[in-house]
């Protein structure tokens, strides 16, 4: 009698750990590629993805090395539907992949989601290099290359035409000291002020200082912005410079196309109602720079896409599923004698 029992508690058993298993493997696979473990765009990502998991919808945030990477990360790693770049990729990879046939018709499917936040261009200089034009024949750090700060750096210095500058492939964080002990000449840096390198250092005001970035041929791609007097040690003044918007970027995926279309047309339907939706929630909870967002400034260049305005309808519902809920009884054991006591009784 007994062992008839055990057995079908064990098999009773067994079907409830299936059922998770199951559900689990058949969930849709989400991804969004944000930037490094300490960056704000890691932060954002996370917040995004709380709010996915409140609706019972998993978003795996992903590391990476930044712009350049997450906007190939969106257009060829399999179920990633969302990235976090600077809005200047576009006017990146249209310059400087022309000739590129792939990169022009992935630029062509590209779409925005919503604009984020804007990232201000430092360029932290020696303080006799007065403008960025000063910048020629100098040492200059430009970041890493797929990073925010390489695309923007490499891209104003051409703008302006800037050139014999030795460009070093070295990240913010590696181009302060090397500045400090006088190895190089200035370094930019891609980065929503307060920045935590500048505010965390000790800069000799007397010897650095922030570069006004004013040219108007880069108002064409960038947005004016002013960091004002004492947001770092080193500044007794507020200084004009520009900014670029970071944006969450997505593809303009076709429903129609097949089942993976589909589902990340979905998935980015239902994200962006949990995000307009949870707006409020997120400048509340989440990284700071959610108060400054604004989902009114579409950068240039940058079109909606239609699976974002399906989101967007007043009567649209995302799929949500109700998180599960842990059993009420503290005491397993309790529960497996409960179930014996009662198919026991005569």
């Amino acid at each position: 009698m007994i062992s008839r029992i055990a057995k079908r508690l064990l098999l009773a058993v067994i079907a409830l750990c299936l059922v998770p298993l199951t559900a689990m493997a058949a969930e849709f696979e989400r991804n969004i590629m944000t930037g490094g473990p300490s960056g704000t765009y890691i932060r954002f990502g996370r917040d995004i993805a709380n709010l996915g998991k409140a609706c019972g919808q998993t978003l795996n945030v992903v590391e990476s090395a930044g712009s350049l990477e997450n906007f190939v990360g969106v257009r060829n790693r399999r179920n990633t539907q969302f990235g976090i770049v600077q809005s200047d990729v576009l006017e990146y990879l249209k310059t400087y992949e022309a000739n590129d046939p792939d990169v022009q018709q992935a630029v062509r499917g590209v779409r925005i989601m919503f604009p984020l936040y804007n990232e201000e261009v430092h360029v932290l200089a020696r303080k006799d290099i007065v403008s960025l034009k000063d910048l020629q024949g100098k040492k200059v750090a430009v970041g890493k290359k797929d990073s925010g700060t390489f695309l923007t750096a490499s891209l104003m210095l051409d703008i302006l035409q800037i050139g014999s500058v030795e460009r070093l492939p070295d990240n913010p964080d590696q181009a302060l000291p090397k500045l400090l002990a006088g190895e190089i000449d200035a370094f930019f840096y891609v980065a929503g002020a307060p920045a935590a390198l500048f505010a965390n250092a000790e800069i000799d005001k007397e010897k650095f200082h922030l570069l006004p970035i004013t040219d108007a041929p880069l108002l064409a791609t960038y947005n004016a912005a002013n960091i004002p007097a004492g947001t770092y040690s080193f500044m007794d003044q507020p200084v004009d410079l520009v900014a670029v918007k970071a944006v969450l970027m997505t593809y303009d995926y076709d429903p129609k196309k097949n089942a993976y279309h589909r589902d990340s047309c979905k998935t980015v339907s239902d994200f962006s109602s949990l995000i307009l939706n949870g707006l409020t929630e997120l400048e509340e909870t989440g990284h700071p720079k959610w108060k400054s967002v604004d989902l009114t400034a579409l950068p240039p260049g940058w079109q909606v896409g239609s699976c974002v305005k399906v989101g967007l309808a007043v009567d649209y519902k995302p799929t949500c599923t109700a998180p599960a809920t842990p059993p009420a009884s503290t005491d397993a054991n309790e529960e497996y004698l409960n179930l014996l006591k009662q198919r026991l009784k005569k």
